[in-house]
Formats: C-alpha cells, structure tokens, sequence
C-alpha cells in the first residue's frame, strides 16, 4: 500500500511547510546578527567580506553532495539530519573568537543549508505531485515569511541587549521544537521512487534551461540583497533613513508574490507566469534606472520583487518533476546554475559600477532579468 495515502495531504503540506520556515528563520537569524559579530572579531569591512564568502561556498560544494545522500538514504533522513545541524551552527558562529574559527563555521552552515534546501524542496516537489496542482510558491513564501519573522526577533533582541549566542540559542530550541512536532508527518523516504533513476548523469536541455531562468532571476535577486542600499544612497541619493526602503519593498512584494503565486500558476500556466515574472523584472529595474527618484525606485523594486517572487518555486516544481533524473538530483542541478547568478550579480554590479556607474550596472541586470522571459519560451512544460 503507498504509505503517502495514510496521512492526509494537508498534514504533508503542513509538515514541509514547517521545514521551510525552519530554514528561513534560519538563515534570517543568522543575517541578523552579523553587524555584532564583525564588532566582536574586530573586522573590517573587507575582512568580513572574505570570512562571508565561506558561505556561498559551503552551499555550492554541498550541491553534489546532498543529491547523492538524498537519493541513497531518502529525503526525510537528509531533512533531520540537516534541520538539527543547521540552527545548531548558530551556536557554533556565535562562539567563534577568531576570523578562521568564522570561515569554518560558516563553511558547515552553508553546507547545512543547502542539504535542508534540496531535502525539503524534494518533499515539496512530492506534495505537489499528491495535490495535483501547483503549490510549490507557497512553500517558498514560507521560507520569506520566516526571514522577516527572523530579521524583527533579530530587532527585538539587540534591542534588549541579548548576546548573539543566547539569541541563537533560542532559535535554536524553537528549531527543535519544530523538528520533534513535524518530522513524522512528512513524506516517508520509500516513496520517493529516486532509486529507478540515476543519480550522476549529465543534466539534460531542459534541465539546462531552468537552470538559466534561475540564473536570470537569482542574479537580479543578488542584485537587490546586495547592492539595493547603496542604489539608493549613491544614485537615489536619498536621505540616510530612507536608504534600506528599496530593499524593504523588494522583499515585502517577493513574500507576498509568493503566497498569490500558486493561484497565478494555476490561472496562466508555467510558462506564461515566467515570461511575465521576466518582463515585470525588468520593466521594475529599469523605472528604477530611467527614473531615480524615491518614489519611482522604490516602485521600481517592489516590481523586481514581485517579478522574482515565483520563478524559483516554478523552476524547482519543474524541475522536479524531471524523467531523466532524480529529483534531488535534477534540483541540485538548477540550483547550481541558478546559485551561480546569486554570486556572479554582486560583483558584476561592482565591477561595472567601478568603471561606468551604478546606473548602467543596473541597466545590465535588468537586460540579464529579461533572460527569465526569453528562455521560458523554449521550455516544453506549459
């Protein structure tokens, strides 16, 4: 008997989603809190950009690795395993007392966060298949609701003067307590069906493709993390208080595009929501380029942010659903391709801005952004 029909699909949705905004809380904690580590080890702004690489880099080398270990012992083991290490290294970076301890530190949480990334993203990929319909946005809007539930605790507890380890390790606890109420209830590793495929095998074109549209998308969505700020300082020109608003406006409308994403998917297919994702994406950095005044950026970015809102989760749900690959496997693949457009953005934007101004870097993305449009007409799926 397939053990997915013992439990009721909304319980599954539940129990994944819960894993989501783990990861979410996660991540956000530890951003949180990384103007007072830097104080504590004494960095520069230059020192804490080396140590901060180590991340990206656990995350990318941990790609491989955790398609093979979710193929060969099953998604829901991976998600346990990771979802204790992950908060647990929260712990580990706020006791760090040198630079070197960081990197290491950071190396394993990037590690970890990547293997709960394709664990969970499978299981989602599996609950989708029992609904028979997209959902796969709303567990994304999960993770960003986390991040933003994480970001105000962070707020709360400088505010109150709570040491970066006491604070983690709260987080910690509560991760816990979501693991020991939720793990049961997720998708057992028997009905995965990964061991009919093979797990090494070149990606074929279609995975190749939402591999780029990923690209696309995560090389604007490095863009606004990294370089939305000073967008707003150097080129806005806008006072200090208003300098985060553009970022603001990009994560509130990426959150609340992925809540109404599947309901989108559902109304105008795949493939027409990645083509209009593409060209909202655009349209939003170049109004913030054309027109650079606060309140035409900040339009600008909540466009951007509303535009990138769903390409991830459709990508994933599709690439998922992969018949030349496993899941796990087909997933590290576009999440490699599309992870690269998350490192590569940044210092894009850096370079060219060094040399011809933040203004046409922006333009440049903004072209890159329209990839998103242009490559989803080659895919099969619509």
């Amino acid at each position: 008997m397939n053990t997915t029909l013992t439990i009721q699909p909304r319980i599954y949705r539940i129990a994944v989603s819960a894993f989501f905004f783990l990861a979410g809380l996660t991540f956000a904690t530890w951003a949180s809190r990384i103007p007072d580590i830097k104080t504590a080890l004494h960095l520069s702004e230059a020192g804490l950009g080396m140590v901060l690489f180590a991340l990206p880099v656990g995350q990318l080398l941990s790609l491989p690795l955790s398609a093979w270990l979710s193929s060969k012992f099953g998604t829901r083991s991976v998600m346990l395993l990771a979802s204790v290490l992950y908060p647990l290294t929260l712990v580990l970076l706020a006791s760090t007392t040198s630079a070197f301890q960081l990197i290491l530190a950071l190396f394993l949480f990037g590690l970890w966060a990547n293997m709960i990334n394709i664990a969970m993203n499978t299981q989602a990929v599996g609950v989708e298949s029992i609904y028979g319909r997209s959902i796969m946005a709303s567990f994304h809007g999960l993770w960003s609701l986390a991040g933003f539930t994480g970001a105000v605790l962070g707020s709360f507890f400088v505010s109150v003067g709570l040491t970066p380890l006491v604070h983690f390790s709260i987080i910690c606890a509560v991760a816990s307590l979501i693991v020991l109420s939720s793990y049961k209830s997720t998708l057992p590793n028997e009905t995965s069906k990964e061991d009919a495929k093979p797990i090494f095998v070149k990606p074929d074109r279609g995975i190749l493709i939402l591999g780029l549209i990923a690209f696309s998308c995560m090389v604007c969505e490095g863009a606004m993390a990294d370089w939305s700020g000073v967008y707003f300082q150097k080129v806005v020109e806008t006072p200090a208080r208003f300098t985060t608003i553009g970022y603001v406006a990009f994560t509130a409308t990426m959150a609340t595009g992925r809540f109404a994403g599947d309901w989108l998917v559902t109304r105008f297919g795949v493939k027409r929501m990645l083509q209009l994702s593409g060209s909202i994406i655009t349209t939003g950095l170049l109004v913030a380029v054309i027109f650079p005044n606060l309140i035409s950026a900040t339009t600008g970015f909540l466009l951007v942010g509303f535009g990138v809102s769903s390409v991830v989760p459709i990508v994933y749900g599709l690439a998922g659903k992969s018949t030349t690959m496993s899941a796990s496997t087909a997933l590290a693949a576009v999440s490699t391709i599309g992870f690269l457009g998350f490192l590569i953005g940044p210092p894009l934007i850096g370079f060219i801005a060094q040399t011809a101004g933040l203004r046409l870097s922006f333009a440049l993305i903004a072209v890159l952004g329209f990839g998103t449009t242009f490559l989803a007409a080659k895919i099969k799926t619509v």
